[in-house]
Formats: structure tokens, C-alpha cells, sequence
């Protein structure tokens, strides 16, 4: 396996390089110049992110504005030395059409971005990344946890606060009409099937 390279790439030359045929299946970001490899996620990891998608699918069809992306896309957050980083999901508070999408990175800063926590996932890293996020721009993140099937909402102007499954998830004055329970992004539909009907004893 070759490993990354050492010299400082740009967000073009990260582009091209994570596109060859050996790099196709592993997970790189670009951190200042520097590549660095990333694990892929588990089981838990995929259903939580897609669980997390169809919630902001929902939302996005229901209002008919916005838009978001999923996969861990590529977002170029700063410049000379270049950084490409993705979040799990991120939302935009605006439309576009599909063929003004950028084929490559974005350079566009989402208004929510959401992270999932895996296994190996270290909370003083998870805050780093967290808090480089609110820096440039970001209005709202939210850090899924499966493991405690929890939500951390986290914003610019305030501390973060922690969500139980069984509390409600809004947007506050970021997306005043979004609201979900907490539980559904840890949906299973074989959970769901072996809960009582309304009212049964």
C-alpha cells in the first residue's frame, strides 16, 4: 500500500491524486497541505448517516429550499496550504439548481453540518474539528453519538447542549421550522414493528 505523500498538495493536486486507481478505496483529507488517511466506518456509522439523510431529505422536500450533501463531500476550507475536509452530512439554507453543482470540492460554507461519531472517534478531536467548523462559518453543527444515542447541538453563541433519545431536535432561530425527535436518527424498522399500539397495556 503507498502511502500518502509528504510534500504539500493543493486542494487541485489532492483532487487528481485521490482519483487514481490505487486510491479508490481508501479515505483521504487534505489538512493543510498534508494528506491524511482516514478509516472507514462501521455499520452503526452508515445506518446513523443515512438515517440523517433521509431526516434532512425530508425537510429539504417538505419546504422545497435547501439542499445537502452526504458521503463525507469535500469541503475546501481554507487556502495556501490548502484544506479539504468533509463532515458525515452538511445542509445549505438556500437553492440551486443541479447544474450549478460543483463536480470538485466546495468552497461554499454549509449553514449546518452534521458528524457522527465512530468507535475510534477521539472527543478532543472531534471538538478540534468541531470548533474549526463554527470558526469559518458554520451557524449549526450537530455530533451524533450511537453509542449513547445522543445529540450534541453545538453553535457560535452559546455552549453546547446534549439531547437524550427520547427529547426533541430543533433548529432554533438557524431553521426555526426544522424539528424531529432525536430518536429517529437511530431508526430501525425492526424496533419500531415490536413497539405496542397506542394504548395497549
Amino acid at each position: 500500500m503507498t502511502p500518502p505523500p509528504t510534500i504539500l498538495m493543493t486542494a487541485n493536486d489532492f483532487w487528481d491524486w485521490v482519483h487514481r486507481p490505487e486510491n479508490r478505496d481508501r479515505n483521504f483529507e487534505l489538512v493543510r497541505g498534508k494528506v491524511v488517511e482516514v478509516s472507514r466506518p462501521g455499520e452503526v456509522h452508515g445506518v446513523v448517516c443515512l438515517n440523517a439523510g433521509f431526516i434532512l431529505s425530508s425537510f429539504i422536500r417538505q419546504r422545497r429550499k435547501g439542499y445537502a450533501c452526504a458521503n463525507d463531500t469535500g469541503i475546501m476550507w481554507e487556502s495556501d496550504p490548502d484544506t479539504v475536509e468533509g463532515p458525515d452530512l452538511f445542509f445549505y439554507d438556500k437553492n440551486r439548481t443541479f447544474a450549478d453543482l460543483n463536480p470538485k470540492w466546495t468552497e461554499e460554507i454549509p449553514t449546518l453540518a452534521i458528524e457522527v461519531l465512530s468507535p475510534n472517534d477521539r472527543m478532543t478531536k472531534v471538538n478540534r474539528r468541531i470548533g474549526r467548523f463554527i470558526k469559518r462559518g458554520v451557524s449549526l453543527v450537530w455530533l451524533v453519538d450511537p453509542e449513547e444515542q445522543t445529540v450534541t447541538v453545538y453553535r457560535s453563541d452559546g455552549s453546547p447542549v446534549v439531547l437524550e433519545r427520547d427529547d426533541e431536535l430543533t433548529g432554533g432561530d438557524v431553521l426555526p421550522d426544522f424539528r424531529c425527535p432525536v430518536a429517529d436518527f437511530f431508526f430501525m424498522p425492526e424496533e419500531a414493528n415490536q413497539k405496542p399500539a397506542s394504548g395497549a397495556p
